[in-house]
């Protein structure tokens, strides 16, 4: 399906504001210590930029792994992303999914702090690239 301009445009700031609001849910977490939940509030913050960055270049990615594959392959690949920003994309995944669907493994404070700046980070190199090709 192919998105008129005006309705992609809206599409990518609605996501990028998610990715934003996304992060605050986050840090909310953090101050609970809810250490899983915000694992998982730390991928879909970066999940939201960087499928409005897929959308904002028309790249078409239908699942998560997908979206980290595209992203690598179009970005991180040709140098518009760094390296350790497209593994720690990687690594927000693989926290998200021990998180959501591991029983036996928790998550914990020094899983998770380490990665928040990073994802801000991301989340704001995202926001630029989308901006700078507008």
């Amino acid at each position: 399906m192919t998105l008129r301009r005006e309705d992609k445009d809206t599409l990518i700031t609605f996501r990028l504001q998610r990715a934003k609001e996304t992060l605050i849910e986050a840090k909310g977490n953090m101050e609970l210590k809810f250490w899983r939940v915000v694992a998982n509030r730390l991928y879909y913050a970066c999940f939201y930029a960087a499928s409005a960055l897929l959308i904002k270049e028309g790249i078409t990615a239908h699942t998560h792994s997908g979206i980290i594959s595209q992203l690598g392959l179009h970005f991180v690949k040709k140098g518009l992303i760094s390296t350790e920003q497209g593994k720690l994309y990687g690594k927000l995944f693989s926290l998200r999914q021990t998180g959501d669907y591991s029983d036996r493994i928790s998550i914990s404070e020094q899983d998770v702090l380490p990665l928040i700046e990073p994802a801000e980070k991301f989340i704001a190199e995202i926001e630029t690239l989308i901006n700078n090709n507008s």
